[in-house]
């Protein structure tokens, strides 16, 4: 895996990238979210991205997030196709005494939010994006080896080439240095269902 293969959508002002790491220190009022709920529309976060058409892999990355500290700080793993097309995974600050480990999956404009709140001392997470053709798979790790999964998505536009990678934001009046490390492209970990057929498939 070459980092120099990525390509940014909106550089950040100030970053680092090493062989091995990357580090992006985030500009207060940035974020990604479309319309739902909130009915604004956010697009102007720092993305680092891979392209590729390979319909079956996984992309997996350690992030450390230690300097975060207000409201909705976040840093993760993202696959950003354009501005109402994409999905990311992060952990988002919250508090003192809770964050929030989520995802957001937006199709065609329309954002939305899972989330599931984790103590606040927890300051690094690893990633892995996986994909079989328009379907994705989101997991997250404690440690790097055993994963859990947070969501299974389609996403309508992601059949074809896409681009994958990382992005970190801070949508309050904020900024902090994220960190990307291990990061890895390997085969597809989420393996194809081995349950129930469809129901076209069933006598």
């Amino acid at each position: 895996m070459n980092i120099e293969e990525m390509k940014w959508t909106r550089k950040p002002v100030e970053y680092k990238i090493t062989s091995d790491r990357i580090e992006i220190v985030t500009e207060p009022h940035t974020d990604l979210w479309q319309r739902t709920y909130y009915h604004f529309r956010n697009d102007n976060a720092p993305v680092l991205q891979f392209e590729t058409e390979e319909k079956y892999f996984s992309f997996t990355v350690k992030t450390d997030f230690s300097e975060s500290h207000q409201r909705f700080d976040q840093c993760g793993i993202v696959m950003y196709l354009d501005s109402e097309n994409w999905l990311k995974a992060s952990v988002e600050y919250e508090n003192e005494s809770f964050q929030h480990l989520g995802s957001v999956v937006t199709n065609h404009g329309y954002s939305d939010w899972a989330t599931t709140a984790i103590p606040a001392d927890i300051k690094t997470m690893w990633y892995r994006l996986s994909r079989r053709e328009d379907d994705y798979c989101i997991e997250c790790s404690r440690d790097g080896k055993e994963f859990s999964q947070m969501r299974i998505c389609h996403m309508w536009e992601g059949k074809g080439k896409i681009s994958f990678g990382i992005y970190a934001c801070s949508p309050e009046d904020s900024s902090f240095k994220a960190i990307f490390t291990d990061m890895k492209i390997t085969e597809c970990m989420w393996k194809a269902h081995d349950g129930q057929q469809p129901d076209d498939q069933m006598n």
